[in-house]
């Protein structure tokens, strides 16, 4: 429903009351304007409070009663839509559906990458898993994505619907001021011309008669004055609601915002960076694969290098040694010398050994020869 709408304010003595919600229309409205604190009277409406305050009977006990109840259940039906409409609005599944959507995009990637042996095989598991990775996380992101688009097309009807709602109190709250303001002549004209010539009857006659019609029709003007008074409560609750309206209204906007932004901005984005993100995995492995095949061949280069250096070396030393070290013939010579040098030690030493034992024998064949020449003397 368009804002701009004219709705023409009805009033009656015999109200009808109207206990139906207004629809709720599917397409999304222009943003949430002002509440109006007073509504300007258009000519013809201040006609029609002028026609409409001519009919009001004070006498009239049903009529006072009834007066202005058709814009007083209005009023209190639009609050009951509203209070409902805020009820079954749950706003935290949109919250929690935004929640899941960021910890899924800040979780992507997350995978243990362990137990993989060898260069080649560890960066072709890590793309796999990167793939995989993204096929999961995608899944799950266009399912929140289904649910964030039923929450946007709930959040447009509502905006839609509180639009209508917001002008329909509008109509309200003229349709009460144009009671208010019909009662408030009828009663101002009441009391200066039918309660004063009551008065000014029962003043001059001094009847009970005279005296009980002054008295019921001022309680009559009483009684219809609580009842302007009735209204204009209803026309503050009026008044409150216009805003309120704006502020639900307003929360609606901003969490459709929010969706919007994700739906056409944060998701996207994700998606093509994250194809982006496995081209610049396949170029990190291809390069990593070469630098590996670099850093191998260096390697082996090196090795190679080491090993004839030690082979050359070795092979030149063993060309240039001959068959027996000098090292090796001076230590036998040297053994060889101390040999002969031991040899002629026990030599000698065998010798003087023999010619001491050859003199001892001498000595003892004399001290036997003796002793047998001594037996024999």
């Amino acid at each position: 429903m368009n804002d701009n709408q004219d709705f023409t304010p009805t009033l009656t003595l015999n109200p009808t009351l109207d206990t139906s919600a207004p629809a709720a229309p599917v397409a999304p409205t222009p943003a949430p304007q002002e509440a109006v604190a007073e509504i300007q009277l258009s000519p013809q409406e201040q006609q029609m409070v002028e026609d409409f305050a001519q009919k009001i009977d004070l006498t009239d006990t049903a009529m006072v009663l009834q007066y202005g109840a058709a814009a007083q259940k209005n009023i209190a039906d639009f609050s009951e839509n509203a209070l409902n409409n805020v009820r079954t609005k749950d706003l935290g599944q949109v919250g929690q559906a935004l929640s899941s959507l960021v910890v899924e995009l800040k979780t992507f990637g997350e995978e243990e990458k362990s137990g993989i042996f060898g260069f080649f095989q560890k960066k072709k598991k890590e793309a796999m898993a990167l793939k995989a990775s993204y096929d999961k996380a995608e899944a799950n992101v266009d399912k929140i994505v289904a649910v964030l688009e039923n929450h946007q097309l709930t959040l447009m009807k509502d905006i839609a619907m509180l639009d209508q709602m917001y002008d329909l109190n509008t109509k309200y709250y003229k349709e009460l001021t144009m009671y208010i303001l019909a009662g408030k002549k009828a009663l101002d004209k009441a009391r200066s011309e039918t309660l004063a010539q009551l008065q000014q009857t029962a003043t001059q006659t001094k009847t009970q008669e005279a005296a009980q019609k002054y008295n019921d029709y001022a309680n009559l003007c009483n009684r219809f004055e609580k009842k302007l008074h009735d209204l204009e409560l209803t026309r503050m609750v009026s008044i409150q609601m216009g805003p309120q309206t704006r502020m639900i209204q307003n929360n609606d906007a901003l969490m459709l915002e929010k969706i919007q932004s994700s739906l056409v901005n944060t998701i996207p984005l994700w998606k093509s960076q994250m194809v982006l993100a496995l081209g610049l995995e396949h170029s990190r492995q291809a390069a990593a694969a070469q630098s590996a095949v670099s850093d191998m061949t260096n390697q082996l280069l090196q090795k190679n290098a080491e090993m004839l250096h030690m082979g050359t070396v070795e092979a030149a030393r063993e060309s240039e040694r001959g068959i027996v070290d000098l090292e090796t013939l001076q230590h036998t010579n040297q053994q060889l010398i101390a040999t002969l040098d031991e040899v002629m030690d026990i030599q000698t030493q065998g010798a003087q050994k023999r010619r001491e034992a050859e003199a001892e024998l001498q000595r003892i064949e004399g001290e036997l020869k003796q002793k047998l020449l001594e037996l024999r003397g």
